[in-house]
């Protein structure tokens, strides 16, 4: 199997794994304890039409802050207990789901707190080829995502005999083999430090969690749903 790591744009035909560990990623993951289907939308525009549309409920940010007149924000927190009779989500984010609007694989939607699961998902969906994708930050390199792929690659080279490695996957691996210095990266990334400002330090501080969840988003016409 061959497993690489890439920035924005799938190498793989196969399957790829969207990484925006902060937060989008970890958003959808969280958000399937209460919605049955997820719909990213692309620009805030186009989520309030979907709303008005379809009902549901709408989440989303810029810039890291809720967009006014939304329901809730890109807050994992705020969303892994979240408590409603509707079953669609809404969601609009500034890096994660512009991302998945490119892929032209199977997409799974990875993260630190479902590192294990998304990786043992991606080796059951895959038949040659597995990309680990970052989101980065408005085109950027954004090291959260780098560690959180890190631990993804991890797992799934824990679980494949034959493994045909990019060394970008291996660097990312080693950068998150030291948990202790992974996480005080993580913290104090840009994105950490700019979230915090704005507040959302729990969050920040949950997406460090690792595999505190088994649930794995695939997305599928243009819907995120529970992987089985």
């Amino acid at each position: 199997m061959k497993v690489t790591l890439s920035f924005e744009k799938s190498s793989s035909c196969d399957v790829s794994i969207m990484v925006d560990a902060l937060r989008a990623s970890t958003t959808i993951t969280m958000a399937l304890n209460s919605f049955e289907k997820i719909i990213p939308c692309f620009s805030p525009e186009e989520a309030i039409e979907l709303k008005k549309e379809l009902g549901g409920v709408i989440a989303g940010e810029r810039n890291g802050a809720k967009i006014e007149g939304f329901d809730l924000g890109n807050s994992p927190t705020a969303l892994k207990d979240y408590k409603t009779d509707e079953n669609l989500l809404i969601l609009t984010t500034s890096n994660g789901t512009r991302i998945l609007e490119n892929m032209d694989s199977k997409v799974l939607v990875g993260s630190m707190v479902n590192a294990k699961s998304v990786a043992l998902k991606s080796i059951d969906l895959a038949r040659e080829h597995i990309d680990v994708v970052m989101a980065g930050v408005k085109g950027r390199f954004a090291i959260e995502d780098f560690l959180a792929s890190g631990e993804i690659l991890y797992w799934i080279t824990q679980f494949i005999d034959d493994c045909e490695l990019s060394e970008y996957g291996e660097a990312a691996i080693l950068a998150s083999s030291d948990c202790d210095l992974a996480k005080k990266s993580f913290m104090n990334s840009r994105t950490s430090k700019k979230l915090m400002e704005l507040g959302y330090q729990k969050d920040v501080e949950f997406c460090c969690m690792k595999n505190v969840t088994d649930n794995v988003a695939i997305y599928e016409n243009n819907e995120l749903t529970l992987y089985i």
